[in-house]
């Protein structure tokens, strides 16, 4: 059994349908349909069900699929990190969601550079989704996000959970109901979510938050990102849930309040493969770290997941 029949496979099992495999692969179909037969023989087990419109796995073809593609993505993070070994140049591919801009990430790119002049550092903004999809492709080296995401080939460590507040125009009447204000408070604005696409995101998050305590938004306004979200809010089109960090963007035409549960946080997660353990990798985490003890910042420490 060669590579080739894993990404055969796998093709035909994701597009349900040989035809779009064969695209998919750019091969003609034919040879894909006996790539596939041969598969069998190889294995002495049935891995389609016969005849299905469109293409159905067995149990064994689910099980063998489910592995599959752990191996391939392990073979992708090989042929990647083994790249990386061999270069004589050292360099590091940086994906991050835009939300982490307006937090620490900056101040870690600046102090990274600082120290580590021979190092090519390369920013490229992506979703957490994205980055997880870079990650295993080797596109990217390691990401910034804010989604919880399992996969065993990637490893996060959880580097702040970062409370949310809320972002009212200036003025508005629950600015001055109460000091700190619930979710409950909310419920009856027009709430303004980021980013609208892609999903899931730090939007998700928020609706979860309400959903989390039996309530829902009376209105929901989808928009890009959280530039826009603040620039609607200022001018009085309804209110945004956003993370602490925002305090920095000092704008005088919106107020922010605290919210009353401390359990209403974003997670700002560092990922990178599981079996990368290069120098420069080590070097960013260690870094990380002494910025925020020197910060002294009032959140949880940094934490690998699963510890």
């Amino acid at each position: 059994m060669e590579l080739r029949h894993l990404r055969y496979f796998v093709a035909v099992a994701e597009e349900r349908n040989f035809t779009r495999a064969a695209q998919r692969l750019h091969i003609a179909q034919p040879p894909l349909s006996r790539q596939m037969q041969q598969l069998e023989d190889l294995l002495g087990v049935q891995l389609f069900v016969r005849n299905s419109r469109p293409v159905e796995l067995t149990d064994t073809g689910r099980f063998f699929y489910s592995h599959a593609v752990q191996l391939l993505a392990q073979t992708a993070e090989l042929e990647s990190m083994t790249r990386r070994v061999g270069k004589i140049e050292r360099s590091l591919s940086v994906g991050f969601v835009g939300s982490t801009l307006y937090g620490m990430l900056p101040k870690i790119i600046r102090r990274f550079r600082n120290e580590h002049p021979a190092v090519e550092l390369t920013l490229v903004e992506m979703s957490t989704m994205d980055q997880i999809k870079a990650l295993k492709e080797g596109v990217i080296d390691v990401g910034f996000g804010r989604i919880r995401h399992e996969d065993p080939s990637i490893k996060r460590i959880v580097l702040r959970e970062e409370r949310m507040i809320v972002g009212l125009p200036v003025g508005h009447p629950l600015s001055e109901l109460k000091p700190v204000l619930s979710l409950h408070d909310l419920v009856n604005e027009t709430l303004i979510i980021f980013p609208k696409a892609p999903r899931p995101s730090y939007a998700d998050q928020v609706l979860a938050a309400f959903r989390d305590r039996g309530l829902e938004p009376k209105r929901i306004y989808e928009t890009r990102e959280l530039q826009i979200a603040l620039g609607l809010v200022a001018a009085g089109e309804g209110i945004a849930v956003v993370p602490t960090s925002v305090y920095g963007l000092k704008r005088d035409d919106v107020s922010y309040k605290e919210l009353d549960d401390s359990n209403l946080v974003s997670p700002i997660i560092m990922s990178m493969r599981q079996l990368d353990e290069s120098e420069d990798l080590t070097e960013m985490l260690e870094l990380i770290y002494r910025l925020y003890e020197e910060q002294h910042m009032e959140y949880l420490p940094p934490h690998e997941e699963g510890a």
